[in-house]
């Protein structure tokens, strides 16, 4: 594409903006629209057949009584867990024993949320370690997150002067280990602190700045698969188990709760299996029954399968006049390390197979991303990236959140190029953020030629997002 330069974009823009605004489509979606797709309903990547088979084990020989077995990260929650009476970022609480990790993979959490709020990783409402096998050895990872979704993190591990950080400890797998995790509420002039030992290595660490304003709520003690995508499944077993100071008896079946801990089934949520596009529902609110959206995992640039989207087909737009769209959304599910872009984006530019790296931004893409660091949860941002490596993101001291909790809620995305320069917002309710667009990325430009869901570059986890309601630039 042939790039105009700073004098010629001025020109333009002095002739053009006075025009007749930009025509709109409505989408109310109580049909399928038929919108153009690639790989969004992805046939590249198999459902998988998984097994989750934890919970009591009575003893064979002394000493032998356990809580455990195999556990399998799935998008579908598996717990055994002792019912506790609630507790808050306001109370102390702890728990110990042994743990045995046999060698091989595994994902695996083990300690306090909440049964009513398990929904990804990380969870809302917990503190817990999370096993992470790595074949011959283990690590252990210690995390938090609170009743919004926001989340800390620390890990069983070394520091190195040098780097200036924490490596994991590789710990041999097929011992026996002592462990405890402990919440102080009063730890940290009142921030809350958490203390974690592993056998002779120990770590603590508060909640970030305005976690424990968030709240928690804890309800449960007990082993827990990572809600994520399926992966390869881990064994462990615990032992001279204390919750709360007070010991747990395991000589004869303690009778926890247990949710598909003793289950054979296949999953679709295989990564990157993307399932997104026209449904029947009405998850985001709109007045009828018919949105899109669905599951959307991150892409990867460097294999053409891996790359998808999902969108309507629009006359060539370009950068010289204003872009505008807007609706309904809900954000379903939100796993760490997710990201869903919306917005206006070229049906080849911005699924071209490239080896690099550098960038998760398709090329020729405007629009919002839902994202967010597991500090913050999840945040709804302004976004693009000319034809080129030239882009940007915005970012604000406040910034629009959303929850992955199933609520509803009114979005808007709004560019408007000028002479100096051009700007890019995003509201989500009453929240906005704005991106500034220097005159030289303007300069570059881009084409679009589709409004819909586009994969980012670079792979990750998941989210389940919808949308509806939704009007759209689709001429200029």
């Amino acid at each position: 594409m042939k790039t105009p330069s700073p004098v010629t974009i001025a020109a333009m823009l002095a002739f053009l903006l006075p025009l007749a605004a930009a025509g709109e489509r409505f989408e109310a979606f109580d049909r399928d629209p038929g919108w153009d797709g690639l790989h969004n309903r992805s046939e590249a990547f198999a459902p998988r057949e998984l097994r989750q088979d934890f919970g009591y084990r009575p003893a064979s020989a002394p000493n032998d009584a356990a809580v455990g077995g195999t556990v399998t990260p799935d998008g579908h929650a598996a717990y055994y867990a002792k019912a506790i009476p609630d507790r808050t970022f306001g109370d102390p609480v702890s728990a110990s024993g042994t743990i045995e990790i046999p060698p091989g993979p595994g994902n695996t959490l083990l300690g306090f949320f909440n049964a009513g709020t398990v929904n990804e990783w990380r969870t809302p409402n917990s503190i817990v370690f999370r096993i992470n096998g790595r074949g011959d050895v283990f690590h252990v990872h210690v995390e938090y997150a609170t009743a919004k979704w926001r989340a800390g993190a620390s890990v069983i591990g070394r520091y190195d002067k040098q780097a200036d950080r924490v490596y994991p400890v590789e710990i041999p797998g097929g011992g026996v280990h002592r462990w405890s995790i402990v919440y102080d509420p009063n730890g940290q002039d009142g921030a809350g602190t958490i203390t974690a030992e592993f056998d002779d290595a120990s770590v603590t660490f508060p909640l970030s700045p305005g976690h424990r304003d968030d709240g928690a709520t804890f309800n449960r003690f007990g082993i827990l698969n990572t809600v994520k995508s399926v992966d390869s499944p881990g064994e462990l077993w615990i032992r001279d188990l204390a919750i709360d100071g007070e010991s747990v008896d395991l000589a004869a079946d303690p009778a926890w709760e247990g949710v598909n801990n003793r289950a054979t089934y296949r999953t679709n949520e295989v990564r990157p299996r993307f399932d997104f596009g026209f449904s029947a529902t009405r998850f985001a609110g709109g007045d009828a029954p018919g949105e899109i959206g669905g599951l959307f995992f991150r892409g990867d640039c460097r294999y053409p399968e891996k790359l998808a989207y999902y969108g309507a087909r629009l006359e060539i737009l370009s950068m010289l006049r204003p872009l505008r769209a807007s609706g309904k959304v809900v954000l379903k599910r939100g796993v760490s390390d997710s990201t869903t872009l919306l917005g206006f984006f070229h049906s080849e530019h911005s699924v071209m197979v490239s080896s690099s790296q550098k960038s998760a931004v398709p090329t020729s893409f405007l629009g919002l991303a839902i994202e967010g660091p597991s500090s913050e949860g999840f945040w709804v941002y302004p976004e693009y990236r000319v034809h080129g490596d030239a882009e940007g993101y915005g970012r604000a001291d406040v910034m629009p959140v959303i929850y992955p909790d199933g609520a509803p809620h009114q979005w808007t995305l709004e560019y408007l190029p000028v002479a100096a320069g051009a700007s890019l917002s995003v509201s989500l309710d009453k929240q906005s953020v704005t991106l500034p667009i220097p005159p030289e990325n303007l300069a570059i430009g881009a084409e679009f030629n589709r409004f819909g869901f586009v994969t980012p570059w670079i792979d990750g986890n998941a989210q389940v997002v919808y949308i509806d309601d939704l009007t759209f630039t689709e001429r200029q």
